[in-house]
């Protein structure tokens, strides 16, 4: 077993260097949160983008800077969609990133996750019975929602890196990020986040658009870990509940986001 140590550095270098690039991030992703997606990434700095007919979707894949495939209302037409995105990306070696909404709970997105895994993610982002369940483990979910915590799902996630050859992030009240050979713990955020539709979702989004910075990968996942439960913290330091909560969550990513430039 590897034991994690705490990510204790500061987020501001990689944030800096996503100000610089401002990824282009292709978002195949699921129809509940498909604007709090985008308005996530706009706050940091990146540019969305949604392309969902499987030929242009393919295309696009090799032009962004980084894709994300999230399975949460997946059909089989947008399963078509997404396998075209995935193997297009991994053709023109462009990181994409895996989020397996709901995997163990349900055959047909299980299997087609398994599938996925062929053509080699950069990183996948799930909580802690989606990572168990993506690396055939015995799991308890009910649907999103996962029945265990996320420390549980350690040896999954180390084992599911080292056999798909991506970063995993195992995410809930602390997140940790394995390469398969380092491990690490991310702590922070707020209740909050989770009475909030789409906060897993965009999290998977970001870490997708970190993906697309050079440098050490597992560190550049942790970080965006760490924005999101930075500006999650913020947020509901101020917020009167999940109503006031989602508005004041985006504000303070911009302002991590225009902090990095200082």
């Amino acid at each position: 077993m590897i034991q994690p140590s705490r990510f204790t550095a500061s987020p501001a270098a990689s944030l800096s260097l996503f100000r610089q690039r401002s990824p282009l991030v292709h978002c195949l992703t699921n129809d509940v949160v498909q604007s709090f997606t985008a308005n996530v990434l706009l706050a940091l700095g990146a540019s969305p983008a949604m392309v969902t007919e499987p030929v242009e979707a393919a295309q696009f894949s090799a032009i962004a800077d980084a894709v994300l495939i999230n399975v949460g209302t997946l059909t089989a037409a947008r399963g078509e969609a997404m396998l075209a995105a995935a193997q297009s990306a991994t053709a023109a070696g462009k990181p994409w990133t895996l989020d397996p909404v709901a995997v163990g709970a349900l055959t047909f997105r299980s299997d087609f996750c398994q599938q996925l895994l062929a053509y080699r993610p950069a990183a996948i982002r799930g909580n802690a019975s989606e990572i168990m369940a993506l690396a055939r483990q015995a799991v308890s979910g009910r649907g999103v929602d996962s029945l265990h915590d996320s420390a549980a799902a350690l040896d999954a996630a180390v084992l599911l890196a080292q056999s798909s050859g991506a970063i995993v992030a195992v995410t809930g009240e602390t997140d940790y990020v394995t390469d398969g050979e380092r491990l690490v713990a991310v702590a922070g955020g707020s209740p909050l986040m989770t009475r909030v539709v789409g906060t897993g979702c965009a999290l998977s989004a970001v870490v997708a658009a970190f993906c697309a910075l050079p440098g050490d990968r597992l560190q550049h996942i942790a970080a965006a870990c760490r924005v999101m439960s930075q500006a999650g913290e913020r947020a509901a330091a101020a917020a009167g509940g999940p109503g006031t909560f989602e508005p004041l969550f985006l504000d303070e990513l911009y302002h991590l986001h225009r902090e990095a430039a200082l």
